[in-house]
């Protein structure tokens, strides 16, 4: 009988056990693909920071759902800006450090310019819910607005008050940040290329409380129209002091005047008002109808236009991605620019979108009223 030498049967012996193994029957799980979100999750930016969170909360799921980013799985990563522009650059180092595909937010223009230079030297791209027109004035490669700017959107109220209201006086309460002063910047030139006169033009303070001053001015100026520009929670106690002098010029607004969180706040007393929203949950399509019905299954309230901005945002990112073919944040925001996503071929954009050259971008807005507390859309603007 055959015996085999003590090396021959240490081989056979390793020859067995390795045959005992079996093969690898998949692949390591692809690794994750990170999305951080920067924004404002407490101080006075909180009410917009949460419902921007949401919004990408909810892409997130669907996504992953859907097979992921080009097969990988996103992993949303949260960082808090406090509504502070320097807790906000730290919080973008933060979110740099883990590599990012793309960075989405900050809403507050103030904490969105001193960011920028960080991201620009990383090369990822920033989505921002900022709206002051100066952000993407320095051709910024890697910065793109996930709602339009306030340059657009006050054209569009300008004519609306023009040749609507027939307008020739228009009293404009702004807040003193880099959101009110970009508005009412963009508001005045709007106004004044179309020989309306600014009857009014009062500044106010963030977190202002009373507005017995500006209601007397408001009272003397004989407007045809009162055009409040604030943050929701000043806007909420405009409105209401406003509506207690019980003054008679029509309300008329940008996105914030009529946002879900001052209508929360103040119900009914904002019925007639109207405002230019870049973005609304009121908007009408299919697209829009599915996603206000499964946010508000959700998160149990009905979504704001952050929620909006930063949901269709994310959507970009995939649509983008998957033209580019690889998980690379440079190539990326290259690809960005110029780039024009329809719903038919995602409809998770929610809106026929465009980005230009500078990052701004191009789609319909709407002219929404106050209805018994709720917003109606009376007019689509393209």
């Amino acid at each position: 009988m055959f015996q085999p030498s003590p090396p021959l049967r240490a081989a056979m012996l390793l020859a067995g056990l390795l045959g005992a193994i079996p093969p690898a029957t998949a692949a390591d799980p692809p690794a994750p693909v990170v999305i951080a979100d920067v924004v404002e999750l407490s101080g006075g930016g909180a009410s917009n920071g949460q419902n921007w969170r949401q919004g990408l909360e909810l892409a997130t799921a669907e996504i992953n759902a859907a097979g992921g980013l080009l097969g990988h799985p996103v992993q949303l990563s949260h960082y808090d800006t406090q509504t502070n522009p320097t807790v906000s650059r730290a919080m973008i180092q933060k979110a740099i450090d883990e590599h990012p595909l793309a960075i989405m937010g900050p809403i507050y223009s103030g904490s969105v310019k001193v960011d920028l230079p960080l991201t620009r030297q990383a090369e990822i791209p920033q989505f921002v819910g900022a709206q002051a027109a100066d952000i993407t004035a320095s051709d910024d490669p890697y910065v793109f607005r996930a709602i339009i700017s306030q340059a657009r959107g006050m054209e569009r109220i300008a004519d609306y008050m023009r040749d609507t209201l027939h307008a020739r006086r228009v009293a404009v309460v702004w807040v003193n940040n880099a959101f009110g002063r970009g508005g009412r910047d963009a508001l005045a030139a709007a106004l004044q290329s179309r020989g309306i006169t600014l009857a009014v033009d009062r500044s106010i303070e963030y977190g202002t409380l009373g507005f017995a001053a500006d209601i007397a001015a408001l009272r003397h100026a004989h407007a045809d129209v009162v055009f409040p520009y604030m943050t929701a929670e000043d806007t909420a106690r405009f409105v209401k002091a406003y509506r207690a002098a019980a003054l008679s010029a029509p309300l008329v607004g940008e996105t914030t005047l009529l946002q879900q969180d001052v209508l929360d706040l103040v119900g009914s007393a904002l019925d007639g008002a109207r405002a230019h929203l870049a973005l609304t949950a009121a908007a009408p399509g299919v697209a829009m109808a599915g996603f206000r019905d499964r946010f508000a299954a959700r998160f149990h309230h009905l979504p704001d236009h952050e929620a909006i901005a930063s949901y269709s945002a994310l959507f970009a990112v995939k649509a983008v991605a998957e033209r580019v073919g690889r998980l690379d944040a440079k190539a990326l925001a290259a690809a960005l620019h110029g780039a024009s996503i329809t719903v038919a071929e995602q409809p998770g954009i929610l809106f026929d979108s465009r980005w230009d050259a500078h990052g701004d971008l191009q789609r319909e807005s709407f002219l929404g009223e106050a209805v018994n507390g709720a917003v109606t859309v009376v007019q689509t603007f393209r």
